[in-house]
């Protein structure tokens, strides 16, 4: 069970959101966290405590006014921790071998790889193929449906798909990628704890998953680490000390026990 730390970037900025309140639409989202410091600062830390396998996550959209803004952001701190982190935010064929020579460790797809709500193999096969499977990160972020099951959003969690989330998906889907990402989104930035049951199907990956959403104190770890049978990663947002929260960023430095 490792703390894998993160760098998301919203309008030109390192920040940390409320992951429900995120829109396509005037580029707005309900701000928990808006950073002085740009993206090398971030990496330059993380690499400093060897914290690997964090994830850039880019918010905006490709075509948005500020995803230029945004990219360069992410471009300084893929420079400042070669194959240290990993990229997430409209990852496509046309882009994907861009962001590894930029010296991403790994990039993470998902709307890619759905079409009008459906889990597309052919694209999935296709960019696992250009990339490799071991270079390749599947984001499942999920949300809670009516009926109590979990299906994969997309579009930055705005778009339900027909894909439950479930130890029979990440099975199915782990021969095309090295490492499952996936957000518990309706509880993401509102450090109200964790979904229990998305920690428990993350538990059942058969390759390393990290889980993220709702973690607020060292209780939330504590019960991340038993209900995920010590095998799911995790990262914080805004609940760290980092990003304006109470959470000591250097005692989960120490979490990395694997």
């Amino acid at each position: 069970m490792r703390f894998r730390p993160c760098i998301d970037i919203h309008n030109g900025k390192v920040k940390q959101i409320v992951g429900s309140s995120l829109k396509d639409e005037g580029s707005s989202a309900a701000d928990n966290f808006v950073s002085e410091q740009d993206g090398a600062f971030y990496a330059n830390l993380y690499k400093s405590r060897g914290l690997t396998g964090g994830h850039v996550i880019i918010l905006n959209p490709v075509g948005s006014e500020f995803y230029e803004a945004d990219l360069r952001q992410a471009e300084i701190a893929l420079s400042a921790f070669p194959n240290g982190l990993q990229i997430g935010g409209g990852i496509t064929p046309d882009n994907a071998e861009k962001f590894l020579e930029m010296g991403a460790s790994h990039v993470i797809v998902t709307s890619y790889v759905f079409r009008d709500g459906r889990a597309d193999m052919e694209r999935l096969k296709k960019l696992s193929a250009l990339v490799g499977r071991e270079r390749l990160t599947l984001d499942l972020s999920c949300k809670k449906t009516a009926d109590g099951e979990y299906f994969v959003v997309t579009d930055r969690w705005q778009k339900f798909t027909e894909l439950r989330l479930s130890a029979e998906t990440l099975e199915r889907f782990s021969e095309f990628c090295s490492e499952f990402l996936i957000h518990a989104a309706d509880v993401e930035g509102k450090q109200r704890g964790v979904e229990r049951e998305v920690v428990r199907i993350c538990a059942a990956s058969p390759i390393p998953c990290t889980y993220a959403g709702g973690i607020a104190s060292m209780d939330d770890i504590e019960l991340l680490r038993r209900e995920g049978k010590g095998k799911v990663d995790f990262t914080v947002g805004s609940a760290l000390d980092l990003f304006g929260g109470k959470l000591s960023f250097e005692k989960l430095s120490e979490t990395d026990n694997r």
